[in-house]
């Protein structure tokens, strides 16, 4: 305990206290609601849905959530532990609880979740993957569902609602779902539906990334129609760690690729530099390498003997400063520290290629990351380094953080295990302070103090050796590795010693969760990436366990966790130790450390290696002295030290970024809205804020009234030539609307990359003695002014020159639009061979039809 505490006290223990009479008056409810029918529940959720309109959501939290808890006791056979219930309490209230593996989190949510539904405002219920936002969906939706209330999950390129009638036979299915519902999806009871339909449910569940994106695509809608999401008002966010600290060093981007001439050339270069420049560098000599920042940096002697190889007398006039950085970016693919002979980026450890592409390896999960791309040209410069198709860089459309993203709800709140050492951060950055919820039985788990090896090679046969020992006598065990490489690694020395295991790499969501949900199994081993399963309990004896089998892993410890390597975040640790000793079972955690390990190597062994060498200990004889402990800890600290200044420097710049995003989609918004308005006459109409724009720019009025009868005569004619469909005031509309978005949505995508390039720009301010992010924030402001301004007078200009097409032939019109992969609406051309049949359907004198090449492929 803490001094302050000592004297003040636990301020958790104050705040626990201060809820606890809200779970005295749920408990007091319990008897009375256990009486009430199924169909008098029902009757009193929709009492409340009435009330909601009326009163707080806090005057109505002993009932909603006696409601909840019984409802889980009729669907799940689950009822909500009082530990459970308070945990419910501090969701609600916008805060984290922090909630020991196993304590039921998933079920806790359910709480807040009907209670802050009952308002039709819709709740927010973020997962880290589709997969458990499937499965939360299946086995948490019979509670919403039973209360009224309707629930759905986003996916990448789908969405569903649960709907229990969706498909026959669901007595059996709902036997399997109860039984093995925490890891087990029954896929029947997902019924697709739009995306619209997803987020105007009640309760929606879905990915931090799936929120984010539909976010700015729906910044980039030609229309209200097109928009999915409505409004931001309560947030509950599963793994809150992961989310919104592990994840937020990386915006979210939307982009389209280069094309053209100019990428081809680009592409020629990545692989010049790749295959006759780079590897003929030598570090410390050429180049000096970063290991901490992961940046390498050309010295003098590098750069005129890159000259020298292109022939060229100055790379920076002949090549480009373009060049220099493509230069800079091949070499960090390639480069190696010269102590180590270790890749700053390496295969199956930062990436892995899997169907011919480079995919991203995440640096705390060790999850895969299809569709994500480093930028700056680098995951092109691995490309070519892999030898694998290299793809265009992309100019960003639109952009968001997840900081801003959740920033933007009235009220967010999370859950996890581990919070407590993040606690500043979320509160800082959010808003949010951390409540740590007691566990419902005392934590009886053994973390036994680190051992520490000389080298690599020492540590892994200790682990081997280790594991080998507890698997004889039947004791579960789950390895923890932090890469995909040093996983693969393990198994190999474990099939050498004939120890039968499981391997996860975390590439397959619902196959890992099988997997994990049965590590408890007796004798049984799984090596997995630290956070491979996470969302799914380990339960002794296997799931479904029987009474035997569970008491037997008792007897025997419980399962055992053996960390490989500790991780640069301490929170990664202590989710790992968390797998074991749930709900009061038994349960051991050791980790096992080598020098050699990056962090050990990068922030502290010299210490170590000092009382080592001191001792004379062999390599195969580890320390397990406090003090060591407390020196790995020491170096985790700076890790995470480093990653917070990283973190709050992103929010900073995107801070600004984030008041030209509201305003412009403030703007776009208004666009759109003005745009439904039938009565062109009307002042909020969209014709009325371009003759606006053109009397505040001191353009004649007449020049547009001129235009707009030119284009009204022109729409009248292809209105006779057989467009008789088509209605003037509204096809006027359509051309307004076209021409403002997209010029609006084009000078946008410009204003991103200038505002990129002014953040690298102002970095090199900071030798002139001036603070770059002031400089940002100024440069930033003053260019956001002229895009306003530029858009209004672009948007002039481009109504001037509007033309209206002329009607086209029927042949020539056959367009269909389909979703592409993005999710957005791209144009197809149906393509007719000239000897088909004409589309249009004209036929010969004789009633066959005519051919395409005699009717509109004439000439074609």
């Amino acid at each position: 305990m803490s001094f302050f505490n000592k004297i003040f006290g636990d301020p958790n223990e104050k705040y626990l206290s201060s809820i606890r009479p809200l779970v005295s008056k749920i408990n007091d409810l319990e008897k009375e609601i256990s009486a009430l029918s199924d169909n008098e529940i029902k009757d009193r959720s929709e009492k409340l849905k009435d009330r909601a309109k009326e009163e707080s959501t806090d005057d109505l939290l002993p009932e909603a959530f006696a409601l909840v808890r019984e409802t889980g006791k009729r669907t799940l056979e689950q009822r909500h532990y009082d530990v459970q219930l308070l945990g419910g309490i501090v969701l609600h209230q916008g805060r984290v609880a922090e909630m020991k593996t196993g304590e039921g989190k998933t079920l806790s949510a359910t709480l807040p979740a009907y209670l802050n539904a009952l308002s039709k405002k819709g709740v927010h219920i973020i997962t880290v993957n589709d997969y458990l936002a499937r499965r939360d969906t299946v086995w948490m939706g019979q509670i919403y569902h039973f209360l009224g209330l309707s629930v759905a999950c986003i996916n990448d390129r789908q969405s569903f609602l649960y709907d229990p009638e969706y498909k026959s036979g669901q007595e059996e299915k709902d036997d399997t779902r109860d039984m093995l519902g925490s890891f087990h999806i029954e896929e029947d009871f997902l019924k697709p539906c739009s995306r619209k339909e997803a987020y105007n449910a009640d309760i929606t569940y879905g990915t931090n990334n799936q929120f984010g994106f539909d976010y700015l695509r729906d910044n980039m809608a030609l229309s209200i129609e097109d928009k999915v999401q409505r409004g931001f008002s309560y947030a509950i966010i599963d793994e809150v760690d992961s989310i919104l600290i592990d994840e937020a060093r990386t915006p979210l981007i939307i982009s389209v690729p280069e094309e053209g001439e100019e990428f081809e050339s680009k592409r020629e270069m990545y692989k010049e530099f790749a295959s006759r420049i780079v590897p003929n560098l030598k570090a410390q000599e050429d180049y000096e390498v970063h290991e901490k920042e992961k940046t390498v940096t050309l010295t003098q002697e590098g750069i005129d003997k890159v000259e020298k190889m292109l022939g060229v007398e100055n790379i920076y006039d002949e090549k480009g400063i373009n060049s220099v950085h493509h230069l800079e970016q091949a070499l960090r693919a390639q480069a190696k520290h010269p102590q180590t002979n270790k890749p700053l980026w390496e295969k199956d450890s930062n990436y892995v290629i899997k169907d011919g592409e480079i995919v991203i390896v995440d640096d705390f999960t060790g999850r895969l990351m299809p569709g994500r791309r480093w930028s700056g040209g680098l995951h092109q410069a691995i490309e070519a380094k892999e030898g694998v198709p290299i793809k265009p860089e992309s100019s960003t459309m639109a952009t968001v953080t997840f900081q801003n993203l959740f920033r933007m709800y009235e009220k967010i709140s999370g859950m996890t295990g581990t919070a407590t050492t993040s606690s500043e951060e979320l509160f800082k950055v959010y808003g949010m302070e951390v409540t740590v919820v007691p566990t419902h039985k005392e934590l009886i788990r053994k973390s036994l103090p680190d051992l520490v090896y000389k080298t690599q090679e020492a540590k892994l046969n200790a682990v081997v050796a280790e594991t080998k020992k507890r698997n004889e006598k039947g004791q579960p065990v789950l390895i923890g590795t932090v890469s995909i490489e040093k996983n693969e690694i393990i198994s190999k020395m474990l099939k050498r010693e004939g120890v039968s295991h499981e391997v996860l790499n975390a590439k397959n969501h619902e196959k890992e969760a099988e997997i994990i949900a049965q590590a408890g199994r007796v004798g049984g081993v799984t090596v997995a990436t630290n956070m491979a399963g996470r969302g799914v309990d380990i339960i002794l004896g296997g799931n479904p366990s029987s009474k035997e089998e569970a008491e037997k892993v008792r007897n025997l410890g419980g399962l055992f966790v053996l960390g490989t390597e500790r991780h640069e975040a301490r929170r990664i640790d202590d989710q790992l130790r968390g797998r074991c000793g749930r709900q009061g079972d038994p349960g051991e955690s050791q980790f096992f450390v080598s020098l050699e390990d990056d962090l050990m190597r990068i922030f502290g062994a010299e210490r170590i290696q000092g009382l080592m060498n001191r001792f004379n200990l062999p390599d195969d004889l580890p320390i397990d002295a406090k003090y060591v402990s407390g020196i790995i800890e020491s170096a985790q600290k700076k890790v995470e030290g480093h990653h917070f200044d990283s973190r709050k420097h992103v929010l900073q710049y995107d801070e600004v970024l984030f008041k030209h995003r509201s305003k412009f989609y403030e703007l776009r918004d208004d666009i759109l809205r003005r745009a439904e308005i039938e009565d062109r006459s009307s002042e909020d109409s969209l014709r009325a804020y371009i003759l606006e724009i053109f009397k505040k720019h001191e353009r004649s009025e007449d020049d547009y009234l001129k235009k707009e009868k030119e284009t009204e005569d022109s729409i009248n004619k292809r209105i006779k030539e057989g467009d008789e469909d088509k209605n003037t005031d509204e096809e006027l509309r359509k051309i307004e609307k076209f021409v403002i978005l997209r010029t609006m949505d084009f000078l946008w995508k410009d204003h991103l990359t200038m505002m990129d390039e002014l953040r690298e720009a102002v970095r090199l301010r900071a030798y002139g003695q001036k603070d770059p992010l002031t400089e940002y924030k100024r440069e930033g402001h003053k260019a956001f002014k002229d895009l306003m301004v530029n858009i209004e007078i672009e948007v002039i200009e481009r109504i001037l020159k509007v033309n209206v097409p002329k009607a086209r032939p029927a042949g020539q019109r056959l367009i269909i639009r389909k979703r592409n992969d993005s999710g957005r609406k791209g144009i197809k051309i149906k393509k007719v061979g000239r000897n088909e049949p004409c589309p249009c359907g004209a036929k010969k004198e004789d009633g066959n039809p005519l051919k395409y090449k005699n009717c509109h492929g004439k000439g074609s």
